[in-house]
């Protein structure tokens, strides 16, 4: 069972003055929704996410060594937003180096430049902390197997989750394969809280290039940060049973994946996105981040299939955009329908059409 020191380096056998590198990470969506964490960004229950392909952050990381005598001046970074400074950003990064720094200790030996930018809007409910803090643990991994060129590739992709997460939860499910599970659960072999793995069972071709379209019901920030909704969860009065029914859906899918039963596919995943509404609605205080057009959207989709029999489906983040969920088999209907009956409920008729992605790309 692995632990967190085990990502702790013991020495360094090589050095590097300075250099660059260059990643992408993409967002993703959980099917069954992480929500509420213990110390140290570790979930309260498990949760399984498709990796998207589209919707990423691409983040260049320049590095220089300091002198010597600069080094106990602490962490030295500048940060690029889109190609501009980004003030605001700055705290969350120094976070994150602040929790990091025994898994990475030269990080005060350099001065870094993070230049970074996504490629849909942040903060709006799509996990851009996922694919950000995601694509910078890729980078700082990339400078720690540099320092130690006989680092394995499973060691690489393990502790880059295991960082990433320590950014932000969700981004642990950002790193690699289409389908991650994060959380321990016993099903699931290798699974773990400290960072996600790839989903070990067989998923049937019904979910190969699974489609997801994401429609920008609201684009504007978050009403309220996803640290303090996991914080919500904190004597909440039906956590333990909240728990509970994740660990169940994810055992669920199992099956589901295997035997590509998409109809019972939709049932899990419906019922996890509304149980996750419905946990910010009865914690204290309580929150509703969906928008009547997010309802609007849902009851759309379900008129829908009941109708044509169509497999598609929606899933929520924690905010009022919908993804739409459907195979890849009946993607020109979907998006027709979209087009005709579900875009004048998105903001400026805006939405992003995506699908299941590979995880974390060197660029």
């Amino acid at each position: 069972m692995f632990t967190a020191a085990d990502f702790i380096p013991k020495t360094y056998s090589s050095t590097i003055e300075n250099g660059n590198f260059e990643w992408s990470a993409p967002s993703n969506i959980a099917l069954v929704k992480y929500w509420g964490k213990k110390d140290n960004q570790i979930p309260a229950n498990p949760s399984v996410s498709f990796t998207l392909k589209n919707c990423k952050t691409i983040t260049k990381l320049a590095f220089e060594k300091k002198e010597t005598e600069s080094v106990t001046n602490g962490f030295s970074f500048d940060l690029l937003f889109e190609g501009k400074p980004k003030e605001d950003f700055k705290p969350k990064i120094r976070k994150f180096l602040e929790r990091i720094e025994v898994y990475l200790p030269f990080l005060k030996e350099y001065h870094f430049t993070i230049d970074t930018h996504n490629t849909f809007p942040h903060s709006s409910g799509i996990a851009s902390s996922a694919s950000g803090m995601a694509a910078l643990a890729m980078n700082f991994m990339s400078l720690e197997r540099k320092l130690n060129p006989e680092m394995t590739d499973e060691y690489f992709f393990q502790k880059a989750s295991f960082l990433a997460r320590l950014g932000s939860g969700s981004a642990c499910r950002s790193v690699k394969g289409n389908v991650v599970v994060w959380g321990e659960q016993k099903n699931i072999k290798g699974s773990s809280d400290l960072f996600g793995v790839e989903f070990p069972h067989t998923i049937h071709e019904n979910f190969h290039n699974y489609q997801d379209t994401i429609l920008l019901v609201d684009k504007g920030e978050k009403q309220v940060s996803s640290t303090v909704g996991h914080d919500l969860m904190h004597n909440h009065p039906y956590a333990y049973s909240r728990f509970s029914q994740a660990h169940e859906n994810l055992d669920k899918l199992i099956p589901i994946f295997e035997s590509g039963n998409i109809e019972e596919f939709i049932k899990v995943v419906e019922s996890e996105a509304l149980t996750l509404h419905a946990m910010m609605m009865t914690s204290m205080p309580y929150y509703i981040l969906m928008k009547p057009n997010t309802l609007q959207i849902i009851n759309a989709i379900w008129k829908f299939r009941a109708e044509t029999k169509t497999p598609v489906c929606f899933t929520l983040d924690a905010g009022a955009n919908v993804h739409v969920l459907y195979p890849e088999n009946v993607k020109e209907k979907v998006l027709q329908f979209i087009k005709n009956e579900l875009v004048g409920f998105c903001q400026n008729g805006q939405y992003i059409c995506d699908e299941i992605g590979d995880g974390a790309i060197a660029l």
